[in-house]
């Protein structure tokens, strides 16, 4: 694979002109890969971790020119165009994993809260990705400025992916007519969270299932599933009910392909306390609870499975990082990373992965290189 990850980036724009360029972008680039993969957050760390493995590199690219300094990496990574090198990572995600028919796409944001810029006015770097929930990778992601450009972000990112067959999920932000539509036309299924973005909509659903509870569920047609998960003295009871009934919904003509709303209430019992939450949602699917609970309980694991691990493990949301476009191409990059280490396969952690990765060269080799 050490080829072929390299070959990925090959149509990546250097954007220095020539006669600056003492070292190769792609050495640039993969030191950069290497050095985050083996526990590197922040730009010294890179450098110091090329000079430690410098001829472990060499192995692999040239380095003619030895190790760049910080400032030269800062620099030309600030540079580089996002939408350039989420191209190149989605060309080698895509040629490492088959997106199943059925799977769960999750398209969820995360704030990267370190790279605000108060003195120059920047707000913090909000990333939108695309989860496959099976594969437990990350397909594809695009950059905005602030959460409320999710609405334009979201349709950015699903034109990146092959979608056909998948059922995509996507939080309240992007319950919108364009946006289902999109994903119809890809050929997938949709189920969007509903709140107040969609109140009018939103209402009808909340009362229909607030009316079909009342009367214990006795005249309407849903399917319905339970799950209960008891964990450290704390019992949570999460009930999953969906139809096909859309009678009394408003304008349901203006959502592509729209089949079935559904309700989410999950009980929590801890310390001798009870409390309920209920979420409504819109989707394309048929009337099947378990399909339903499936969508629901992944889309929620991104939360755990992909920004906690980003923020621990990568210390995504402590990072510093705030020149140009660096706070948006490093957050790539840990994501690049993610998968690498779900594609070496073994079952340790993510962090002992990390530390075993900066202190075996053969096994940093395995993670990036197969």
């Amino acid at each position: 694979m050490s080829a072929s990850i390299l070959e990925h980036f090959t149509s990546l724009v250097d954007p220095r002109i020539e006669r600056r360029k003492r070292h190769a972008l792609a050495d640039i680039v993969l030191l950069t890969i290497c050095a985050v993969v083996s526990g590197a957050n922040g730009w010294e760390a890179i450098e110091e971790f090329g000079c430690e493995k410098l001829d472990w590199l060499r192995q692999f690219v040239p380095f003619k020119n030895g190790v760049p300094s910080h400032d030269c990496i800062a620099n030309v990574i600030a540079r580089l165009s996002p939408k350039g090198f989420q191209t190149c990572l989605l060309s080698w995600t895509q040629s490492i994993a088959e997106v199943t028919d059925g799977e769960v796409i999750a398209v969820d944001g995360k704030s990267a809260r370190g790279s605000r810029d108060r003195r120059r006015g920047r707000q913090p770097l909000h990333m939108v990705s695309a989860w496959a929930c099976n594969n437990r990778l990350v397909l594809g992601q695009e950059a905005t400025s602030e959460k409320s450009n999710e609405v334009t972000a979201i349709p950015k990112l699903l034109e990146l992916l092959e979608l056909r067959g998948c059922l995509v999920t996507i939080d309240a932000m992007g319950c919108q007519t364009a946006i289902a539509a999109q994903i119809v036309a890809q050929g997938a299924d949709y189920v969007l969270g509903l709140k107040g973005n969609q109140s009018t909509l939103q209402e009808a659903v909340e009362d229909y299932w607030s009316v079909a509870q009342q009367d214990d569920f006795a005249h309407v047609q849903a399917d319905f599933t339970e799950e209960l998960d008891k964990d450290h003295g704390r019992l949570d009871v999460r009930r999953y009910w969906i139809t096909e009934d859309l009678r009394t919904l408003p304008n349901t003509a203006r959502w592509s392909r729209l089949r079935s709303i559904g309700m989410v209430e999950r009980t929590c019992i801890s310390d001798g306390k009870q409390s309920i939450e209920r979420r409504y949602f819109i989707s394309s699917i048929a009337a099947d609870a378990i399909r339903f609970a499936q969508a629901v309980r992944e889309h929620w694991g991104v939360e755990n499975r992909l920004h906690w691990r980003l923020d621990v493990t990568f210390g995504d949301d402590a990072s510093r990082i705030r020149k140009g476009q660096a706070p948006a191409i490093m957050t790539s990059v840990r994501h690049l990373c993610m998968n690498l280490f779900e594609q070496e396969g073994s079952a340790f952690s993510l962090p002992k992965k990390r530390r075993k990765a900066a202190w075996n060269d053969d096994y940093r080799a395995k993670v990036v290189f197969g």
